[in-house]
């Protein structure tokens, strides 16, 4: 099974940039979406179907043009879960997941700490989220929660990390966090095949920074231990450039 996880930035915008023709040649099983930012009833959602994926699901946040998440899959899910139950989540669109089997997979968009009030709902978000996948882990064990975490775990998933440790995405706080987040029970793919430096998921549009490749690795497909020995591949396809991210890949044998 391979599933792809891409903070897109806009649906719209990535569909004006030719991300169906690359959807296509990529070929996922499944795709995770964030940063959708629109409403289901905004999009021609045949051009997805026609693309082989007729099991899509969105959610979307109350507010128009922002955050959102969806799952595009091949084969039909067994069920699907909108949101997390817990209000302020939820009216932001963050959450979806899919099951197939006894496998669940999760697009998850973590917010950003742009400034004081919404690092205060990061937090409290990061918080309630662990909480969370503690409890659901309960039932739904082998769960992938990929994402745009907002977050770079350590000094090697940024460009600068000096210059940037006061900055929301490097805090100590959150680098606390997302590494308790994965001592709890999940493998982040990525760095469980590579341990090599300079490899970014999102560049500011400033700067020349992609050019550059002064990024920050934003994005994960976090893996419950009990999937471990299924883990065939993890990497990320920084050829693509329908938005500020691109989108990171796991590949499973199951």
């Amino acid at each position: 099974m391979k599933i792809i996880s891409y903070n897109v930035n806009g649906i719209r915008a990535a569909l004006n940039k030719g991300f169906i023709d690359w959807l296509q040649s990529a070929n996922p099983d499944i795709i995770c979406l964030q940063e959708t930012k629109a409403h289901k009833e905004q999009l021609e959602l045949l051009i997805f179907e026609e693309a082989g994926y007729p099991f899509h699901y969105w959610y979307s946040a109350q507010k128009k043009g922002y955050s959102g998440v969806a799952i595009l899959c091949k084969e039909q899910p067994d069920y699907i879960e909108y949101g997390t139950g817990i209000d302020y989540m939820d009216n932001e669109g963050r959450n979806l997941r899919v099951d197939f089997g006894d496998l669940s997979v999760m697009s998850m968009y973590l917010p950003s700490g742009t400034n004081l009030d919404r690092l205060e709902f990061k937090l409290t978000y990061m918080a309630d989220m662990q909480k969370y996948a503690d409890e659901l882990r309960k039932t739904r064990p082998n769960l992938i929660i990929c994402g745009d975490y907002n977050i770079c775990h350590k000094a090697i998933d940024i460009h600068d990390p000096v210059r940037n440790k006061n900055v929301s995405g490097f805090l100590p706080v959150e680098r606390e966090w997302i590494g308790n987040f994965i001592d709890s029970g999940f493998i982040d793919s990525f760095r469980h095949f590579n341990k090599e430096p300079h490899n970014y998921s999102w560049w500011s549009y400033r700067a020349n920074a992609r050019a550059n490749n002064k990024g920050w690795r934003l994005d994960y497909a976090m893996v419950a231990d009990s999937l471990q020995e299924k883990l065939k591949r993890g990497v990320i396809l920084s050829e693509a450039k329908h938005s500020d991210h691109c989108p990171i890949m796991v590949e499973l044998d199951v």
